[in-house]
């Protein structure tokens, strides 16, 4: 007999999952029924799509509307209250608010949050980190922070401007850094903040304990713990049709962008992994890693074409540099966040000196 929508739904009921009104929700055919774990919540308006779906328990789909989600991993308590979600990885508690549409390549980790409206692609943010209202945040990372209560945050209408027009098509070489990844994981770090009705054009990087102040579009870097307004320039000069920008100093930013990806994906692999004490805990996990890979790629054909274009070979960077972990992991049912709060400053400084050999690993086989 058929497998049809009904009985798709039945067997999420009889797993336990919370289906509030099955009138009103879509078990695409082929979602893993095993994937939607007993706890989910799926409320009215819901559509699930894609065999690499995983919801863990606790995770809720569509809390303010229709909400579809198509191969992404929600992790234990996680949720998007209405929108589009596609690839993406949510961890322990990360939200996306109304209206979301959220595209692959993006990681949001422990209790990272957007609020209504809210675009995201080849987004990653760290633990906490807090958007705003009506923001476009693509091909970024950004950190910060120490807890829920003292988090990096974006206002409310502010652009990642992630296109330059130079050239034949124009290109996307324009990743930003807020924060980073060897620092920020540790969950140390002063928060930043962005000011809303703003923006900012890529590739830019951004200090820890930095402020920009509303209003304004960021065009230069904005050094660590600096309070910055900085002012329109007024240009008026002529254009011809597909002139270049030279090589750098983008090609070098987007190296030191690929690195911080390397980082984070080899913590990921040897901190993150090891830790996982369950299966849900490896599932999410092993979908960031992925994630984590998927974003690299982008990144490195966005490198190539760059470079190609300038005359310049792409340079063959270590993407898997040999530097094992200082700490001996083993499976742990603390939680991670909590476990980093337990960690002394030695051991901190192990993990951080290690990442940053990792980082420095992938920039100097640039040269």
């Amino acid at each position: 007999m058929p497998d049809d929508l009904s009985q798709r739904i039945e067997r999420l009921v009889a797993r336990g999952v919370n289906v509030v009104d099955p009138r009103q929700t879509y078990v695409a055919p082929e979602v893993i029924p095993e994937r939607i774990r007993p706890g989910a919540t799926l409320h009215p308006g819901t559509r699930l799509q894609g065999p690499r779906t995983y919801l863990c328990p606790g995770a809720q789909v569509g809390v303010e509307g229709p909400a579809t989600v198509v191969d992404a991993i929600f992790g234990p308590n996680a949720a998007i209250d209405s929108g589009f979600v596609h690839g993406a990885v949510l961890l322990r508690g990360a939200r996306l608010g109304a209206n979301a549409h959220v595209r692959p390549g993006t990681l949001l980790e422990e209790e990272a949050s957007t609020a209504h409206a809210v675009g995201l692609k080849h987004t990653i943010l760290l633990s906490f980190v807090t958007l705003g209202s009506l923001i476009n945040f693509c091909d970024v990372l950004m950190a910060g922070g120490t807890s829920r209560s003292d988090h990096s945050e974006v206002g409310s209408g502010f652009i990642h401007f992630n296109f330059t027009p130079w050239g034949r098509r124009g290109d996307k070489a324009t990743a930003s850094l807020i924060g980073d990844v060897v620092r920020g994981v540790l969950l140390t770090q002063p928060r930043i903040f962005l000011g809303g009705a703003g923006g900012m054009v890529g590739p830019r990087q951004v200090g820890y304990g930095s402020i920009a102040a509303a209003g304004q579009v960021l065009r230069r870097d904005l050094a660590a713990a600096t309070l910055a307004s900085q002012a329109l320039p007024t240009i008026s000069k002529p254009v011809v049709p597909g002139a270049l920008d030279g090589a750098e100093p983008r090609g070098r930013r987007n190296v030191d962008y690929i690195a911080q990806l390397v980082v984070l994906r080899a913590w990921y692999r040897a901190v993150r992994l090891a830790r996982a004490a369950d299966d849900d805990a490896r599932v999410v996990v092993t979908a960031a890693i992925d994630t984590l890979g998927v974003a690299i790629e982008e990144r490195v054909a966005r490198l190539r074409s760059f470079l190609e274009e300038r005359g310049q070979a792409m340079p063959r960077l270590d993407l898997e540099p040999e530097l094992a972990c200082p700490s001996v992991l083993a499976p742990s049912p603390v939680e991670h966040v909590a476990w980093l709060g337990g960690l002394d400053e030695s051991e901190r400084a192990l993990l951080q000196d290690w990442l940053g050999r990792v980082a420095a690993a992938v920039s100097a086989s640039r040269a």
